[in-house]
């Protein structure tokens, strides 16, 4: 979601479309556990190295703290000082009002805790990286 919330920060896309805003949430958009990649990827690596010692396991991954679909829009207006367009549209069919991960056991078995957990922080450094690779294909 972030990638389309930028592009259309960026005029890249018109829109974000919001799924439903009729959800028992605080404004009626779902809500989501949204991670940062570095976050992510740090995850991965030593779920990797336990890997290479013929170890393995199942791991949920996230902030294990939600934000709503519209606080992430509204976060990214206010980061990157852009207008973001958003055209409320029927719920999809499956989708659930609230979706949270439980990152206990990678913290307890692999020692990962997320360091980007502000909503505002991870959008811009998403906001910085889109920008960065713009400037490089100028």
């Amino acid at each position: 979601m972030i990638p389309i919330i930028l592009e259309v920060a960026a005029g890249e896309r018109e829109a974000v479309q919001v799924f439903g805003n009729d959800y028992p949430t605080k404004d009626g958009t779902g809500v989501r556990d949204f991670i940062h990649v570095v976050d992510l990827v740090d995850a991965h690596i030593l779920g990797l190295d336990k890997l290479f010692r013929n170890e393995s396991a199942i791991y949920n991954l996230g902030n294990g703290q939600g934000f709503t679909v519209m606080e992430m829009i509204e976060a990214a207006r206010k980061v990157t000082g852009h207008p973001v367009s958003a055209i409320i549209t029927d719920r999809r069919p499956g989708d659930i009002a609230i979706s949270i991960a439980s990152s206990e056991k990678a913290k307890q078995e692999l020692g990962w805790e997320p360091k980007y957990q502000e909503v505002e922080k991870i959008i811009e450094t998403a906001w910085k990286f889109k920008q960065s690779r713009h400037e490089k294909e100028d």
